[in-house]
């Protein structure tokens, strides 16, 4: 039995082919995705172990949000004073670290990534774990000199001598490059701006008596914990971060961490969608590679072997395809991590593949999940092989499945959609945004099961619709096309199911997006009254600087200031959020359209107020009146009184979670220093909008952190933002298609071995070739426009009912793309006609007789 398997395999190598392709595509993204970031985490954890000073003390950030606010965190600088004296302290340096500075050359071009690393500033002096070495120049003495990585000024050709502007929060300066600093280690895609300690502790933080951190060196035979504990003592228990190198490495790992996540995330949707689909397609191929060997397997039977030894034949043929691809995906596994690692030194993050880590987990789970989807798949085909009757071997070999009754499928894919139903109806019911994603989750589910299972019932009826015209625009070949499609139902729905995934699911993201894109469009018309916002690119704070610049540019007329503040606050029924709420200054109304169910613009901007949306204060126990304890950065604390409570559709505008927000005063008060998130601009009466704009755009070109939009411009923003998931899905699509398309073209090149002598006797009666390639593409592409109804039909509702629970965010309202629909539609049939092309070729140069004779 070993042997016919082995044979069996063999001879059947170019039938498995393409459901092998399946199998080393998602073993491909399973691989890659573990190679790659395997890779970067190693990189990065030598980074950071290798640059860390031994103890390093940082000020106590207690709010996570305390970035959105602008404002750089700091300690005293004569803390390194303080701690250089603590026995067991070798050398102790200050720091003065400030990411997300702007910095632009002569032509006012940014020097810094634009791919979102951030640009950051610093202090130079030198260690022994310093990530740079000085290689051309020398270190920057005084105000006005700075020093640059060699990574931008290459990229940017900056030369030594040439100017900089710095764009700091307290304000811009200038600086001449006087030295050029090369990564020793690797370049995580920063920009690096060095300038002397003092010049740093004033332009980049407003005081030669602050800085960010305190690096401290461990004097020989003392621990890196025994020091941070001696620090801690010294300086008071919980005033500040005090961290040992391994703490700080995990730190920063933690904080790349997010970062990888993302990619990792990605990588394993593809995965999934391509294991997803590749079983349709794996168990396709072999339950028809089964159907044609059922003379081969009755005369097995025949010869002695039992059902167990059928099935396990099989089941061999499936693990040994598991492993071709599995093997095939694990190199291809490389080659992508590999093609990622470059694409990441395209983005500025120099990694190298010659540090590429390929760990014993990576190969295992490419392996198992090969090989496990592969044996999975082919379970069910096994089973049906090892019920073939001996007397099989005497009869002439016929389709499996064809007429069997499909009551079965019937009560199981009725049951299970039914569930999914109520599921989905649930959701649409439910009130709360946690329970109603959970039940859109679990009815999507459901539903895509019941549709599968359910699909075969769906075949007769859908394609008689569907290729209906067929006979009447194609005359005999149209139909008997249309007949083969509805030959054997089951076949039809596993391979219209592949496809039917990939559309499901982009007809629903299709709908979601839509429907986010036109809600905000409502929202904008709605709550955007300016004629302008000012706003960083990347919408991280700004400088006053910029502010005091549009407030004297000619024809404007009102400028409201927005500024973001973090803070925590105790709600009546005990709990205590995170959020972050917004500063404005008066002349809100003037500015934007606030909908208040209690209270008014002026109450909530008022000395000691706060306003709130008026669902969440409902949901918490708040209302006007209530006084709420309000911890901000760094320790302070005060008592805020709701007077207002605002009935937005959607509370994203006045902060994050909550609504909630005050008057700039105090924002200003307990966040000090902190920068503005956005102004909104008014012309001045008499000057148009077109003028003004124009104006603001040259005040603002020495900035180009920040640019000056309209509605319009704010509702492309919008629109791109939601796009990047819409490409992502589509992504998905693309890989969900490729691999229906295989399963296609698998399905018509077995089909037509199957039908040899069939196809024989239709050309010895007169059927052109011209007319078999037509009758093969037809039947390609009723099947693929069946997948495209059943998967938009479901797509549909998944989209309507996510559209439900994104209701309970403020996104009301519901668009249909009915564009992308028709057009994926068509797409389908054009996939159709694409995928019939080498089986409809392969069958039009049969030789007639050698047709007829086959058996």
């Amino acid at each position: 039995m070993l042997k016919a398997t082995l044979r069996s395999f063999l001879a059947h190598k170019g039938r498995l082919l393409l459901s092998a392709l399946a199998v080393v595509l998602s073993v491909a993204f399973v691989a890659g995705s573990l190679i790659f970031s395997d890779t970067v985490t190693r990189t990065f954890d030598r980074l950071f172990a290798s640059t860390s000073a031994d103890v390093t003390v940082e000020p106590k950030e207690g709010l996570k949000a305390s970035r959105s606010a602008g404002a750089v965190q700091t300690l005293p600088a004569s803390l390194a004073g303080r701690i250089a004296r603590v026995d067991g302290a070798g050398a102790t340096h200050l720091d003065v670290d400030v990411e997300y500075v702007t910095v632009v050359d002569e032509r006012n071009d940014p020097v810094g990534s634009t791919t979102g690393a951030p640009t950051i500033a610093t202090n130079w002096y030198v260690t022994d774990r310093s990530p740079v070495a000085l290689t051309s120049g020398r270190a920057p003495r005084g105000d006005g000199e700075a020093l640059l990585d060699a990574d931008t000024a290459a990229k940017k050709h900056l030369e030594i001598g040439d100017p900089l502007t710095v764009l700091a929060p307290p304000g811009s300066f200038r600086v001449r490059i006087v030295g050029i600093a090369t990564f020793t280690t690797t370049n995580p895609g920063a920009s690096l701006v060095f300038l002397d300690r003092r010049t740093a502790q004033t332009r980049l933080l407003g005081s030669a008596d602050r800085a960010t951190g305190v690096s401290v060196d461990a004097a020989p035979g003392v621990s890196d914990a025994e020091l941070a504990r001696r620090i801690t003592a010294e300086l008071g228990a919980g005033r500040y971060e005090v961290r040992t190198a391994d703490e700080q490495a995990e730190s920063a790992t933690d904080e790349l961490g997010t970062f990888l996540d993302v990619i990792k995330y990605v990588m394993v949707g593809f995965a999934g969608i391509a294991v997803l689909v590749g079983v349709f397609l794996i168990v396709n191929t072999f339950s028809m590679l089964i159907a044609q060997r059922t003379r081969e397997l009755g005369l097995l039977r025949a010869l002695g072997a039992d059902r167990r030894q059928v099935r396990r034949s099989v089941l061999t043929e499936a693990v040994l395809l598991g492993l071709v691809g599995s093997t095939l995906g694990l190199a291809a596994g490389i080659g992508l991590a590999a093609g990622l690692i470059r694409l990441m030194s395209a983005f500025g993050m120099n990694l190298k593949t010659t540090e590429m880590v390929v760990g014993w987990v990576t190969p295992v789970t490419a392996y198992v999940v090969g090989v496990g989807v592969t044996f999975v798949a082919a379970y069910l085909p096994a089973r049906r092989a090892a019920g073939v009757s001996p007397m099989a071997a005497l009869a002439d070999a016929e389709v499996a499945g064809v007429g069997r009754p499909l009551r079965a499928r019937a009560v199981v894919g009725g049951v299970v959609g039914v569930l999914g139903a109520v599921a989905l109806v649930g959701c649409v019911a439910a009130t709360r945004t946690a329970s109603a994603a959970w039940l859109l989750g679990l009815g999507v589910v459901l539903t895509l099961v019941a549709t599968v299972i359910a699909g075969p019932l769906l075949v007769r009826p859908v394609i008689r619709v569907l290729g209906g015209a067929f006979p009447a625009v194609f005359g005999p070949v149209g139909r008997m096309s249309q007949r083969n499609a509805l030959r054997n139902p089951r076949r039809t729905g596993a391979t219209a199911a592949a496809l039917m995934v990939g559309l499901a699911l982009v007809g629903g993201m299709s709908v979601a997006s839509a429907s986010m894109s036109e809600s905000f469009d409502q929202q904008i018309d709605k709550t955007l009254g300016a004629d302008f916002v000012v706003q960083n690119s990347n919408f991280r704070p700004f400088s006053p600087e910029i502010t005091a610049e549009v407030r004297a540019t000619e024809g404007v007329g009102q400028v409201v200031r927005q500024r973001f503040a973090p803070l925590a606050v105790r709600l009546p029924d005990g709990e205590r959020i995170e959020t972050t709420a917004a500063g404005y200054d008066d002349g809100v109304d003037d500015v934007a359209h606030v909908a208040y169910a209690s209270g008014d613009t002026a109450a909530a901007l008022a000395d000691g107020a706060l306003a709130m949306d008026v669902g969440f204060a409902r949901e918490h126990g708040v209302r006007v009146g209530s006084v709420l304890p309000v911890e901000f950065p760094a320790g302070r604390r005060t008592e805020l009184t709701v007077r207002a409570l605002t009935d937005q559709d959607a509370a994203e505008g006045f902060g994050v979670r909550g609504g909630l927000f005050f008057g700039i005063a105090t924002a200003e008060t307990y966040v000090p220093g902190g920068q503005e998130a956005a102004l909104y601009v008014n012309a001045a009466p008499g000057t148009g909008a077109d003028a003004l704009r124009d104006r603001l755009e040259r005040t603002l070109a020495p900035y180009p952190q920040v640019q000056v939009r309209d509605q319009a411009d704010y509702k492309e923003l919008v629109h791109d933002q939601i796009s990047v998931l819409l490409y992502l899905v589509y992504a998905l699509l693309g890989l969900a298609i490729g691999i229906a398309v295989l399963g296609v073209v698998n399905t018509l090149a077995l089909s037509v071995v199957e039908r040899t002598r069939e196809i024989g006797l239709l050309r010895a009666i007169g059927l052109a070739r011209r007319q078999l390639r037509r009758m093969i593409r037809l039947e390609s592409v009723v099947i693929a426009v069946f997948g495209a109804v059943l998967g938009l039909g479901l797509g549909l509702v998944w989209g309507v009912c996510t559209q439900q629970v994104l209701a309970l965010q403020g996104m009301r309202a519901l668009a249909i793309p009915w564009g992308t629909i028709v057009a994926v539609v068509i797409g389908s049939a054009v996939v159709g006609v694409v995928a019939a092309l080498l089986p409809a070729l392969r069958a039009s140069r049969m030789n007639v007789l050698a047709a007829i004779a086959h058996e």
